[in-house]
C-alpha cells in the first residue's frame, strides 16, 4: 500500500502542522497512540478520561481531516462527556499513512473496532462525518451503543456537481489558499463563512497528499444490522454531495432512522453547526436510555 503523502518531507509538514495546532491548544487534552491492523493510530482524549461506567463520545472525522483540525468540536463535546477523537489511518494527520485500494470500508470497520477496544473502556457513542460516517457504519464493535451520522457516506453514493469538480481540479493540481477557499465555498451554506484555518489546512493537503475518493454505499444487509443501536442521521439543507432528498429515503430504508435536516448548513457540519452536534449527541444518548 503506497503512502498518501507525496514525499517524506510532505509527511513531516503535515505532522508539524497538526502537532503545532495541538501544542498551542489550551484545552486540557492527552494525545496517545495505539497499534492496530492499520498501523499506528493517533487519538486525542479531551476533557475527562473515559471510564467503563459511562459512555464516551468518539469522533471519527471525514476525508482529509483529523483531530487537530476539529479541536473546536472536540472541545464542545468534552464540555459534556469524555471525548475521544481518532485520526483516521490513510488520511492526512498523525496516524499511519496507508490505505488499501480495495475493500477499504471493510478494512476501516475492522480498524475502528480494534481501536475502540484499545482506547475506550466502556460504551461508545460514535459520531462520524462524511467518510467517518461510513467508517462508523462499517464497524460492528460491541462498544458502540449509538451512532450520530453527519453528512454520512455509506448510505448512498456521493454526487459531485460539475461546479464542484471544476473548482477541485485547480486546487489539486496548483493549490493556493484562494483555490482552497473556492472549493470549500461549495461545501457550506450560501451565506456561511469559510473557516480560515480550514482553508489553510486544505491548501497544505493539496500540496502534500493524494486525496481519496468517496466510498461506495455499504451493503444493505450490513446496514440492516446497524438498527440494533440508536442512530441519528443528519445532513445540511445545502449539502451538495449528500442532499436531503437523497439521504432521507436511504436512512429510513436501511436504518429506520428519520433524517434531521440542518437548515443553515451545507456539507461541513462539524464547522457549521458544532452546537447542534452536541444536541444531537445528547438526543441519541437519551434514545439509548429510553
Amino acid at each position: 500500500m503506497p503512502s498518501i503523502y507525496r514525499s517524506a518531507a510532505c509527511r513531516q509538514r503535515v505532522r508539524e502542522w497538526c502537532l503545532g495546532q495541538l501544542d498551542c491548544w489550551r484545552v486540557p487534552h492527552r494525545r496517545g497512540e495505539v497499534q492496530t491492523l492499520a498501523g499506528c493510530t493517533s487519538f486525542l482524549v479531551v476533557g475527562s478520561e473515559p471510564v467503563a461506567a459511562s459512555a464516551t463520545v468518539v469522533l471519527v472525522p471525514g476525508t482529509n481531516t483529523n483531530g487537530a483540525v476539529y479541536r473546536h468540536v472536540a472541545q464542545a463535546l468534552a464540555g459534556r462527556w469524555p471525548t475521544v477523537v481518532f485520526d483516521v489511518p490513510g488520511q492526512p494527520g498523525l496516524s499511519a499513512d496507508v490505505r488499501p485500494r480495495r475493500g477499504r470500508l471493510q478494512w476501516y470497520g475492522r480498524w475502528l473496532t480494534e481501536a475502540l477496544e484499545q482506547v475506550v473502556p466502556g460504551p461508545a457513542l460514535v459520531v462520524g462525518h462524511s467518510l467517518g460516517g461510513a467508517v462508523v457504519l462499517a464497524s460492528s464493535s460491541p462498544h458502540i451503543v449509538g451512532r450520530v451520522l453527519l453528512s454520512s457516506a455509506g448510505l448512498v453514493r456521493l454526487r459531485v456537481p460539475p461546479a464542484v469538480a471544476a473548482a477541485t481540479v485547480p486546487w489539486l493540481f496548483r493549490p493556493t489558499l484562494v483555490r482552497a477557499r473556492r472549493v470549500l465555498r461549495h461545501m457550506i451554506a450560501p451565506n456561511g463563512d469559510v473557516p480560515g484555518e480550514l482553508a489553510e489546512w486544505m491548501t497544505l493537503v493539496a500540496h502534500c497528499c493524494h486525496s481519496s475518493l468517496a466510498p461506495a454505499p455499504l451493503a444493505a444487509p450490513l446496514l440492516a444490522e446497524r438498527r440494533s443501536v440508536p442512530c441519528l442521521v443528519a445532513t445540511g439543507r445545502h449539502d451538495v454531495f449528500l442532499p436531503p432528498r437523497r439521504v432521507g429515503p436511504a436512512a429510513q430504508r436501511h436504518l429506520g432512522a428519520p433524517l434531521h435536516v440542518l437548515e443553515e448548513s451545507g456539507h461541513l457540519l462539524l464547522d457549521e453547526a458544532p452546537g447542534k452536534i452536541v444536541s444531537m449527541v445528547e438526543r441519541t444518548l437519551a434514545m439509548r436510555r429510553g
